[in-house]
C-alpha cells in the first residue's frame, strides 16, 4: 500500500501544497501593507458585515496562530487571528469578510455548508479507522492479516478516502461562495475599491487554491487505492 506511485502522489501534492501555502503567506504579507479606506480593523469589519446581513447572534473573537481564521457553526463564532482581528489593511479585511461569509451561509441555510457539516462526524470516524489500519501496517506486516483480510482493509481505506474526497470537494463551493459574498459586500460597503479590491480578490483566490490542492490530492489517493483493489480482482 505504500508503493512508489503513492509516494509520488504524496510528494507531488505536498510540493503543490507548499507552493500554494507559501504564496498565500507572501500575498497576505504584501497586502497587509495596503491600508483600507476608513481604517477599520478586521474585528470592526466582521461586526459590520454581520450587522449588515442582519446577524446578531454571532460573536467575533480573537484566536492565536497565523492564518488560523475560521467560522465555528457550533458556537456561532467568527474566530480571527490577531493579525486579522487588529489589522487595518486589505488582507485583514478580505479574511474577516470571508469568515463572515460562512456565518451568512449558516444563517441562510446554505445547502453545501449544511452538507459539509453533516459529513464532519463521518470524516472523524473515517480518520480513526485509517489510523487503526495504518498503525497496524507499521507495527508489522503480519499483524493486519490476522485481524482482517487485505481486501477488506482496502475496502475500508477506499470507503474512508471516499468520505475525505467528498468532504474536500463539497468544501470548494462553500469556500468559493464565502469569498464571493465577502468580495461583494466589501465593494457595496465601500471598504475596498480599485486596487484594494483587486488585492482582496487575489488574496482570497490563493486561499481557495489550498482547498483545490487538498481536493485533488484526496481524489488522486482514492483513485490509487481503487486501482489496487481492481487489479487484485482481475
Amino acid at each position: 500500500m505504500f508503493s512508489s506511485p503513492l509516494l509520488i502522489i504524496f510528494i507531488v501534492f505536498m510540493l503543490a501544497s507548499w507552493i500554494v501555502s507559501s504564496t498565500l503567506k507572501s500575498k497576505f504579507k504584501k497586502y497587509s501593507q495596503t491600508p483600507i479606506s476608513g481604517g477599520m480593523s478586521g474585528k470592526e469589519i466582521a461586526e459590520k458585515m454581520l450587522y449588515d446581513n442582519g446577524i446578531s447572534n454571532v460573536k467575533v473573537l480573537s484566536v492565536g496562530g497565523q492564518l488560523s481564521d475560521h467560522y465555528n457553526p457550533a458556537n456561532r463564532t467568527v474566530n480571527l487571528s490577531q493579525e486579522v482581528y487588529h489589522g487595518r489593511n486589505v488582507a485583514a479585511a478580505a479574511v474577516a469578510a470571508h469568515e463572515c461569509g460562512h456565518a451568512v451561509q449558516h444563517a441562510r441555510a446554505y445547502a453545501p455548508l449544511q452538507l459539509r457539516s453533516a459529513l464532519v462526524p463521518l470524516q472523524n470516524v473515517s480518520a480513526r479507522l485509517l489510523n487503526i489500519i495504518f498503525i497496524s501496517m507499521f507495527v508489522g506486516a503480519f499483524l493486519l492479516p490476522t485481524v482482517i483480510s487485505f481486501d477488506l482493509a482496502l475496502i475500508i481505506i477506499i470507503a474512508c478516502y471516499s468520505v475525505f474526497t467528498a468532504f474536500a470537494f463539497i468544501t470548494l463551493p462553500v469556500e468559493i461562495n464565502a469569498s464571493h459574498r465577502a468580495l461583494k459586500w466589501l465593494t457595496t460597503s465601500g471598504i475596498t475599491s480599485g486596487r484594494s479590491h483587486v488585492e482582496a480578490k487575489d488574496a482570497l483566490s490563493w486561499a481557495a487554491y489550498t482547498y483545490v490542492v487538498a481536493a485533488l490530492s484526496a481524489l488522486a489517493t482514492l483513485a490509487y487505492y481503487i486501482m489496487i483493489f481492481m487489479s487484485r480482482r482481475n
